[in-house]
């Protein structure tokens, strides 16, 4: 199924939570599928991240408390990555790998500190790729509106990430 990791990892970020994130996904795909006469031929992966999107805000809400939502097991998934064999992962040097991990970990929680409208255009450029105006089209907003968020929102994980900094141990 194309787009399936992109599209869970859009969702994840959107909902903060596993199994919440694999639910929506399901459904955005039965969605997409029963849809899929509404598809004009544009990009295929912007119009599956669209209904992603929309499934999100529909089945959980955009106001659902963040208490209520695990995190994101990042050293699970990093172990995942490198049994699947990612090039030279075995020859690395331990420190250097757990440096990574913590980065990662610091730079995951920056990005869920952030509100809603800015972490979604934030990964959706930044960890998809996707394009301003791919971003403006999924989240039907002006082309300026996805700058200015994504301005804001590069800043606010700046700030984030700087307080994080400021109170982690040396």
């Amino acid at each position: 199924m194309p787009h399936l990791d992109a599209a869970y990892n859009l969702a994840r970020w959107l909902v903060r939570n596993n199994d919440d994130a694999q639910e929506a996904v399901q459904e955005a795909y039965l969605r997409a599928f029963r849809f899929f006469d509404s598809f004009r031929g544009e990009d295929g992966k912007a119009w599956l991240f669209a209904i992603v999107r929309n499934t999100c805000f529909t089945l959980h809400g955009r106001n659902r408390d963040a208490g209520l939502h695990e995190t994101f097991d990042e050293q699970l998934h990093a172990q995942e990555t490198v049994a699947a064999g990612s090039a030279g992962s075995y020859c690395r040097d331990p420190a250097d790998i757990a440096l990574e991990h913590a980065d990662r970990e610091l730079v995951n929680r920056a990005i869920e500190a952030l509100p809603v409208a800015f972490r979604e255009v934030l990964v959706m450029r930044e960890i998809e790729d996707l394009s301003y105006k791919e971003i403006a089209r999924i989240v039907d907003i002006p082309l300026g509106t996805v700058m200015s968020r994504l301005a804001r929102g590069r800043q606010m994980l700046h700030e984030v990430l700087a307080t994080q900094m400021k109170g982690s141990p040396k």
